[in-house]
Order: structure tokens, then C-alpha cells, then sequence
């Protein structure tokens, strides 16, 4: 039980915040896609305490609880979402800073659980509106993918990040990787350069020692597995590129940050 629980704090909250992400949380009722007139209540106080102007934009996710088919909760998870959405954007809400749509389906239950089964299952039947700020580190510089790019814009994905050593993508990177595929469907004129940094080489070295090849390359291998794995979701090659920065360009914002990749537009 408190290894479910402690799951669900991890999904909602932990690993969100742990990712620089704010969180906003609305519930719904059993087999309901519309809100109670107190949980949009919620929205419409996120609406008026946000400073937009800090906002880079807002990915939606919708769930429901573990009952029913998966097909049926699935299609009621994208209802969730279109409802928040479409009360965003009522109150004012700029919708080009609606980056990320999507119903998520059921939640299910991974043990036999009774107590507290109904609770654990309200927490489930939500939507969640996760809020990435816009970061400080310059004038074309972004947090995610934009409606509009001119050339020379640079994204930098908060939760693309590298383990020393290594040019292996972790769990949390795939899954943003996952989310960057679908907005790159979604913008198909965008053409872009993958580029792969390091941090903690000394001079005279430009590039680290990737531990898994032994080879003086990470930053080009950091790169590489980027471009292949957006490859391996159908993102035309075509529309990509990618090269090894080094240590040449870091960002002044701590060693785990400069070991990042980066896309930088280059066709819009």
C-alpha cells in the first residue's frame, strides 16, 4: 500500500517539481468529463495568480481510474483534457501556449489494494497541467518547441540530461523525447541541428571519454543517440542533423545542466 501510494506522489508531484515543472491538478467525478463548478473554480485562480509572462507553456495530461475498458477510459482521459483546454482558453488563456494535449488512459492499480481504494481511485479520475517557466538564460533560447521559430532559435529540453560518462538516454529522457515527437508532427517545416555537450573536461581537451566506447567523443555520441531515437519515432532524418559541441559552450548553471543536448533550428 505505501509503495502504491508513494508511486502515485511520484506520477502526480515529486518527479514533476524534481523537473523544474509547477503542477496544477483537477479532479473529476466517476465516468464525468465535465468539472464541478469548484474544480474550475481552481483554474480560473491559476489563471489569475500566474504570471504568463514567466510561462513558457503548458503540456495537459488526462487520466482516469483503473475500472472500465482500456479503449472506453482512454477516449474519456481525451475528453478530460479537451474540457481543460477549452476552459483555459475561455478565461483568456493564450492557446499557442498549449504545447501538449493528450489523454493518458487508466491508472492501474500494480497491487491488491482496499484501503483507501476509493481515494486512490478519485486521485486517478484528473488532469493534470504541468506549467514549464521560461528559463533565464537569453533572448532565443527556449524551453520546448514553439508555434513560431525563426532560424537560429535554440531549445534547450530541461529533461534531456546525461549521466557522467555516458550518452545513454535514462527513462525520463526517452519520455520527453516521446512528447518532442509528437510537436515535431505536429511542425513539419521545422528543420534542426541535435548538438551534444559536456561538462568537466579539462584543457586542453575538447570532448569526454564516452565510458561505453572509450572514445574521445561523447558529445558527438550524446547527440547521435538523440537523433536515432527521434528516428526510431518517425521523425524524418531529413529534417535533422547532428554534431558534438564539447565543452565549448557551457551555460554557467551547474554540471548536470552542460551535459545536455540541445536543438538548434536551422529551416523554418
Amino acid at each position: 500500500m505505501l509503495h502504491y501510494l508513494k508511486l502515485i506522489a511520484l506520477l502526480s508531484f515529486g518527479y514533476l517539481t524534481a523537473q523544474g515543472k509547477k503542477v496544477e491538478t483537477v479532479y473529476f467525478d466517476f465516468d464525468k468529463y465535465t468539472l464541478e463548478v469548484e474544480q474550475e473554480q481552481n483554474i480560473l485562480d491559476f489563471i489569475i495568480q500566474a504570471d504568463t509572462s514567466k510561462i513558457e507553456s503548458i503540456q495537459i495530461y488526462g487520466y482516469c481510474d483503473d475500472r472500465g475498458n482500456s479503449d472506453y477510459n482512454y477516449k474519456l482521459s481525451e475528453a478530460r483534457v479537451k474540457t481543460v483546454q477549452e476552459i483555459l482558453t475561455s478565461y483568456g488563456f493564450n492557446k499557442n501556449k498549449i504545447v501538449l494535449v493528450e489523454g493518458m488512459g487508466r491508472v492501474i492499480l500494480t497491487e491488491n489494494i482496499l484501503e483507501n481504494l476509493a481515494e486512490i481511485r478519485s486521485k486517478n479520475r484528473r488532469v493534470d497541467l504541468l506549467i514549464v517557466r521560461k528559463n533565464s538564460f537569453g533572448k532565443g533560447i527556449y524551453n520546448s518547441i514553439q508555434e513560431k521559430h525563426i532560424v537560429g532559435d535554440r531549445i534547450y529540453f530541461e529533461n534531456i540530461l546525461f549521466t557522467m560518462g555516458s550518452s545513454k538516454l535514462s527513462l525520463n529522457s526517452k519520455k520527453e523525447l516521446d512528447k518532442i515527437a509528437i510537436q515535431l508532427q505536429k511542425n513539419k517545416n521545422i528543420e534542426f541541428e541535435i548538438r551534444g555537450h559536456v561538462c568537466c573536461t579539462p584543457k586542453p581537451y575538447f570532448d569526454a571519454i564516452d565510458r561505453a566506447t572509450n572514445e574521445r567523443k561523447l558529445s558527438v555520441n550524446r547527440a547521435k543517440t538523440v537523433f536515432w531515437y527521434l528516428m526510431s519515432k518517425n521523425v524524418n532524418s531529413l529534417r535533422m542533423t547532428y554534431k558534438g559541441c564539447g565543452n565549448e559552450f557551457p551555460l554557467g548553471k551547474g554540471d548536470d545542466v552542460d551535459r545536455r543536448v540541445e536543438f538548434l533550428i536551422t529551416k523554418v
